[in-house]
């Protein structure tokens, strides 16, 4: 166990542009590097075989959960088992964050699940400030509130400017997912 004198702080990485969640999971490998213990949850992932599903295998000290299904959300009008998932890792969250055993919590798309109204965003919020100190907490995914916006002591908003979608290449494995 590392010894533990820095302070957690709330990293957001939101925005239409690629690399929320890569970004993420960068500071995830700095992370253990350094010997200390992450957890990433994916809100809204399930089913699909994202490369970083078997790269966090290898990784010591990094453990990663999915709660969701492979389809896309209903925005406007999302299924019951999309918002059972959300919750059953918001639980699954609140627990990993306030037990204090982890140095650093992604939690990714949670941003996109607090707009798709999935979680109530006080119960977020009051989780992440009722984590313990040293607790590093990351949020990813589009459309973060101005809520999570106010809270996050660095926000990175990734621009998307050009992309290979744009040009009919399709998600390439290993880079996409």
């Amino acid at each position: 166990m590392i010894e533990r004198r820095r302070k957690g702080l709330v990293q957001v990485y939101t925005g239409n542009g690629k690399g929320k969640t890569t970004a993420a999971l960068g500071l995830v490998l700095r992370s253990v590097g350094k010997g200390h213990k992450t957890m990433i949850i994916q809100f809204m992932k399930g089913d699909i075989k994202y490369g970083e599903l078997t790269g966090i295998e290898h990784l010591p000290n990094a453990e990663i959960e999915q709660y969701g299904r492979p389809d896309f959300v209903d925005r406007k009008d999302p299924a019951k088992v999309d918002i059972e998932f959300a919750e059953q890792g918001f639980r699954r969250a609140k627990e990993v964050i306030s037990s204090g055993e982890y140095d650093m919590v992604v939690l990714d798309e949670m941003n996109i699940t607090l707009d798709y109204k999935l979680l109530d965003e006080d119960e977020v919020i009051a989780c992440i400030k009722g984590r313990p100190e040293h607790v590093e907490i990351v949020l990813t995914g589009r459309y973060a509130p101005p809520s999570i916006v106010d809270l996050a002591d660095l926000l990175t908003v990734m621009c998307e400017v050009k992309h290979p979608y744009m040009t009919g290449v399709e998600a390439r494995e290993g880079i996409e997912y």
